[in-house]
């Protein structure tokens, strides 16, 4: 129960004052390195693996730049954001 309380929280906060991509992927525990771009594109256009991750919390803006941010920053991207590049 109170991990459902501390879940609701985080999205209604972070659905109050928006945030970007990093910080939504921070908050949830999502490594956009831990993925190549196709395989975060299946989760995004999955119900089941993007409630599995607690995104069907998310507002679509928030969904729209946490999906940029992850797919920018896949371990297949150029851009990618990890340690060491």
């Amino acid at each position: 129960m109170r991990k459902m309380i501390a879940i609701a929280t985080l999205f209604f906060t972070v659905s109050l004052f928006g945030s970007s991509g990093a910080d939504l992927a921070s908050q949830l525990g999502l490594d956009a390195s831990t993925k190549v771009t196709k395989q975060w594109e299946r989760i995004f256009k999955s119900k089941r693996k993007m409630k599995k991750r607690g995104l069907d919390k998310l507002s679509a803006g928030d969904l729209s730049v946490l999906k940029e941010y992850l797919i920018n920053n896949a371990a297949d991207a150029d851009s990618a954001e990890s340690a060491g590049r």
